[in-house]
C-alpha cells in the first residue's frame, strides 16, 4: 500500500519515509502543502498519508479539507503529524477532516500502529465498496450472461428514448429470440442451454458498439438498444443474426448445437412510448418467426413509413 509523506524538513521527511518503507510500505515523499494535495487528487492517490501540520503552499489541515470536499469512493486516512499538544488544536485538526493525530516527537511503536489501524480502516472500506458493487451488478445484470438484466436494459431504452427525443437524434431497438431454443432444453438439458445462452450472448457483444447495449429480456430472449439511424440499425440486426449463427456451440456433453435466432427491429417516432416501440419489435420478430425462422425483419409504428 502506498502512503504519503508531506513535511518540509528534509531530515524529518527523509527519517519518517525511511521508517515507513521499513515497515513494508510504499512512499510518496513531498515537501509542502501543494505538492500533498496534488498527490492527493490523482484518481491513483495513496490511500493513507502522514502530513505535517505546519507547511508551505498548504497546511496539514488546509489538505485535509481539500480531500475531505473533494469526496469520491475511495477514503483517504490521514495523521497529522505536529508540534502542538492543545486540545483546541486537536479538535482543529481534526475538525479539518484528519483522521488521526500524533504529537511530535512521535514514538516509532505508535506511529507504526497507527498507521496500520489506518491501513485496516482503508481495507474495511475496500471490501465495502467491493460488496456494494456486487450487490448492485446482482441488481441490474442477468446471473447467467453478465448482460443487463431486463429491468435495467427498459432504463436504458427509457433513457435514450428521452435523450433522442429531446436532441432529435436517432435511436432503434433490436428484440431476439433464439430459434427453437426448447428443443435444446428437452434434447440436451438445461446445463447445455445455459452455455448456448452464454455463447448467444457473447456473439451479440461482439459485434456492438460502445453506444449499444444489451440485456437479457426473458429466458432465450434479447433486447438491444441501439441510437442508430433505420438503416444502420437494419445492418446491426444483420449482423447479429449472422453472428449468433456462425458456427455451432461447442459442449462437452454432445454434438455441437446449432443456434439461429430471428430478430425484428424498429426504429423509434416522435409521439411513441416505449411499450408501443417494443410491441412493435415484437411484432415483427414473431413475423420472422412464422416466416422461416433465422432471419430478421423490420417493425411498423403505427403512422410511420415501414422501414
Amino acid at each position: 500500500m502506498k502512503i504519503l509523506v508531506a513535511d518540509d524538513s528534509n531530515v524529518s521527511r527523509y527519517l519518517l519515509s525511511s521508517m515507513v518503507k521499513k515497515w513494508g510500505y510504499d512512499v510518496v515523499s513531498v515537501s509542502d502543502g501543494a505538492q500533498a494535495w496534488e498527490v492527493l487528487r490523482q484518481p491513483d492517490a495513496p490511500r493513507l498519508a502522514v502530513l505535517d501540520w505546519m507547511m508551505p503552499g498548504l497546511t496539514g489541515p488546509q489538505v485535509c479539507e481539500s480531500v475531505r470536499q473533494k469526496g469520491g469512493d475511495a477514503y483517504i486516512y490521514i495523521i497529522l503529524l505536529t508540534g502542538r499538544t492543545q486540545k483546541e488544536d486537536v479538535i482543529e485538526g481534526m475538525m479539518a477532516g484528519a483522521d488521526d493525530y500524533v504529537v511530535k516527537p512521535f514514538d516509532q511503536q505508535e506511529l507504526k500502529v497507527r498507521i496500520r489501524a489506518g491501513r485496516r480502516i482503508v481495507e474495511l472500506q475496500d471490501e465495502l465498496l467491493s460488496a456494494r458493487e456486487a450487490l448492485l451488478k446482482q441488481a441490474t445484470h442477468d446471473a447467467l450472461t453478465g448482460l443487463k438484466n431486463q429491468t435495467r436494459i427498459k432504463e436504458i431504452l427509457a433513457n435514450e428514448m428521452n435523450i433522442a427525443l429531446q436532441a432529435g437524434s436517432p435511436l432503434g431497438v433490436i428484440l431476439l429470440d433464439l430459434d427453437k431454443f426448447k428443443q435444446v432444453n428437452d434434447l440436451h438439458g438445461h446445463a447445455v442451454g445455459d452455455l448456448v445462452l452464454i455463447a448467444a450472448s457473447e456473439r451479440i457483444q461482439n459485434v456492438l458498439d460502445e453506444t449499444d447495449a444489451v440485456g437479457r429480456y426473458g429466458g432465450e430472449g434479447f433486447l438491444i438498444v441501439a441510437p442508430r439511424a433505420a438503416e444502420d440499425l437494419a445492418t446491426l440486426a444483420e449482423r447479429v443474426r449472422a453472428a449468433i449463427a456462425i458456427e455451432p456451440v461447442p459442449s462437452s456433453s454432445t454434438l455441437p448445437i446449432t443456434v439461429t435466432a430471428s430478430l425484428g427491429y424498429v426504429s423509434y417516432g416522435p409521439n411513441v412510448d416505449a411499450e408501443t416501440l417494443l410491441r412493435a419489435a415484437d411484432e415483427a420478430l414473431y413475423r420472422a418467426k412464422h416466416q422461416g425462422r433465422n432471419r430478421v425483419e423490420p417493425g411498423i409504428l403505427d403512422g410511420c413509413t415501414p422501414l
